[in-house]
């Protein structure tokens, strides 16, 4: 079976090796026929602390790291510096 990958944004950094993605999903409501935002958050693995808030990154699931990680950073998009 295949690993699900997510694409999401980092929402914090703070914690050593791990960042917390923000992905976003998008579906119809069945009764009002109306496009819903929905999010969640997931903690990944980020071994080599490269990935800073706002940059855009793809997750991939993993064995269990620890009691909140199963996830792990794949690849990325750096914040473009303004």
């Amino acid at each position: 079976m295949p690993k699900r990958v997510l694409q999401g944004v980092v929402v914090s950094d703070k914690t050593d090796k791990t960042v917390v993605v923000r992905v976003e999903r998008r579906f119809t409501h069945p009764l009002l026929k109306k496009t819903v935002r929905r999010s969640k958050k997931y903690h990944a693995h980020d071994e080599a602390n490269a990935w800073k808030v706002g940059d855009t990154v793809w997750i991939e699931e993993h064995r269990p790291i620890s009691k909140l990680k199963n996830w792990i950073v794949i690849q990325g998009e750096k914040r473009a510096e303004v």
